[in-house]
């Protein structure tokens, strides 16, 4: 592993111009009368974004922003995929306790996600406990390299991420992960928990349905519990998202190359794919465009193109670990988001692993760190602290 090196997103002008071209020869579609979001992103949402994308949104005016995280870069290797360039932003606390934690996004998310958890995680004090905070890109989004070799699913990028938090000199540390972050941060508590990994948490807890003859217990309770009106709703949605929101995965699971040309050559084709989720997935968030465009074009400038972005996918499909609940013996949290994608019969969940902390919430969606920033936290601040069910997991380090 190389030294890690300091990053500035710094996209070239003829990138910046290439994009306003393609903006100005967009061929938007027509669309049925009274459509609404019935058949996806709307064409009066989608007009006004690409008006301001190419007129008034100033990519230059959030790069500076984005630039003002402590970024880097590292390259890691990975046990037959050679060497990897990682980034990944990476913030220590002035909390001399404090806890190292790995934060890992999803599709269609991004290291973007971190930056408003990033102040209060590492904020030092008595009352709470504090973090260092690792947020990787995963290869293939933003500016980590992409993976061009077959095979890449879980076991690969937990090696990776055990790689980069110990190469900054954390031997111990916690994780925390929604979408593809559950999977992927319960896979190295996993394969390299209680010896590095000592805790998990996840705010979006999923798994695969029980069977009958490998759980009869497990699928008598989930028969049986008497759901909460609360529960039943959260049901309902989850039903509704597997009738009508999986389209996106068929493809991505299947094809993610035939999608990859349009995410590739396209900015509206990538604005209007993601741009739908957003949205969806969401409790109601106030979106700004120009959050939206900030969110979209970190996909669009990405070091790999938009296109890599989805394979994760397919390789994860081909591996049987799209819906599931890797086991691991170190205590694991759950958070509860009621617009969440879909959620599980608790009992299920608790069948899993080690479920030391559970916490439901009245309001927030998938994106739960950029949603919910405060109550993401202080689930992990209750979870860890003083009096958590997962205080002093890792040595030498309390959070204070």
């Amino acid at each position: 592993m190389t030294s890690e090196q300091p990053f500035k997103i710094a996209i070239p002008d003829d990138a910046l111009a290439l994009l306003k071209r393609k903006l100005d020869d967009t061929r938007l579609p027509d669309e049925v009368n009274a459509a609404e979001w019935a058949c996806g992103a709307p064409l009066a949402d989608i007009r006004r974004l690409v008006s301001r994308w190419k007129d008034g949104y100033d990519w230059r005016t959030h790069e500076r922003k984005l630039n003002a995280l402590p970024m880097f870069t590292r390259i890691i290797a990975v046990d037959g995929f050679g060497e990897l360039n990682v980034h990944y932003v990476h913030e220590k606390s002035a909390a001399k306790g404090a806890i190292p934690l790995l934060f890992v996004h999803g599709w269609p998310g991004s290291f973007l996600e971190v930056t408003k958890v990033l102040p209060l995680l590492t904020s030092a004090s008595a009352d709470h406990p504090s973090f260092h905070v690792v947020a990787p890109s995963l290869p293939g989004y933003a500016w980590s390299e992409g993976v061009v070799e077959k095979g890449f699913h879980a076991k690969y990028y937990a090696e990776l991420f055990n790689k980069l938090v110990i190469s900054l000199g954390y031997t111990e540390y916690v994780t925390q992960g929604g979408d593809w972050g559950h999977v992927l941060t319960l896979t190295t508590a996993s394969l390299y928990g209680p010896k590095h990994v000592k805790a998990s948490h996840t705010n979006l807890p999923m798994c695969e349905p029980p069977k009958f003859f490998k759980n009869p217990i497990v699928l008598l309770k989930c028969l049986i519990t008497s759901f909460t009106p609360r529960e039943r709703e959260a049901a309902a949605h989850s039903q509704n998202f597997f009738k009508d929101g999986m389209g996106y995965f068929a493809e991505q699971t299947t094809k993610p190359q035939t999608i990859g040309f349009s995410l590739a050559d396209s900015p509206v084709g990538l604005l209007a794919w993601i741009y739908e989720k957003l949205v969806a997935y969401t409790d109601a968030y106030p979106w700004t465009d120009d959050e939206v465009l900030t969110w979209i074009s970190i996909y669009w400038f990405s070091r790999a193109g938009p296109a890599a972005s989805v394979r994760i996918y397919y390789e994860l499909a081909l591996s049987g670990e799209l819906i599931v609940f890797p086991k691991t013996t170190v205590p694991v949290g759950l958070s509860f988001f009621p617009k969440e994608l879909a959620r599980f019969p608790k009992p299920l969940l608790r069948s899993k692993g080690k479920i030391v902390f559970e916490s439901e919430h009245e309001a927030g969606g998938h994106f739960a760190a950029y949603e919910q920033p405060e109550a993401l936290v202080g689930d992990l601040r209750k979870m860890f602290g003083r009096s958590g069910p997962a205080a002093g997991v890792v040595s030498g380090c309390t959070g204070y």
